[in-house]
């Protein structure tokens, strides 16, 4: 599959300003896919399951796929340009950073579910980054993410830019400068 021009991924590490980000766009009228990690936790958390990143992170990263996979397809049917709060890179990442294998799927799941050509990585934080019961990562663990996603994402083609650390308003302004929205 070839690039699809009209979806923008926003991705880093756990703590630095995505979803935030992400909240602001959709305010300003752009249509948004949330973020798959977030979500997976909480309902494994509420019925007991194990698909979790301190439990077992391989049906964790199985789950993020899936969840990835359908935000890509609803994204592909909307006409007008969406920010996605992560993409299927992700989850090739992920399993990355946690020192597992990439299974083939992940990785042609990666190759042939594309996104725009150009992915806005939110870099390392230290003032805003925070850990609650969904977000266990330390801050090593945080800037590495960035680092593994920013690298993942080369390997695959995108141009990677870096957010700048400023204000949600003006972090909103650069991705909709740099997107052309």
């Amino acid at each position: 599959m070839a690039f699809c021009d009209h979806m923008f991924v926003v991705t880093g590490g756990p703590g630095s300003g995505k979803t935030a980000l992400i909240g602001a766009l959709a305010v300003a009228g752009l249509r948004t896919m949330p973020e798959a990690g977030r979500a997976i936790i909480q309902d494994q958390v509420q019925i007991g399951g194990s698909a979790l990143p301190w439990a077992d992170r391989n049906a964790f990263a199985e789950l993020m796929l899936s969840w990835e996979l359908r935000s890509h397809r609803e994204a592909l049917a909307i006409a007008g340009p969406v920010v996605m709060d992560r993409g299927v890179p992700d989850v090739m990442g992920y399993l990355r950073l946690c020192g597992l294998r990439v299974p083939d799927h992940v990785r042609k799941a990666a190759e042939l579910y594309r996104y725009n050509p150009r992915v806005f990585l939110a870099p390392w934080w230290p003032e805003i980054f925070g850990q609650d019961e969904e977000r266990k990562q330390d801050a090593a663990e945080a800037q590495e993410t960035g680092a593994v996603m920013e690298r993942t994402y080369l390997e695959l083609g995108y141009e990677v830019v870096h957010l700048p650390c400023v204000s949600i308003e003006d972090r909103a302004a650069f991705v909709m400068e740099h997107a052309r929205l």
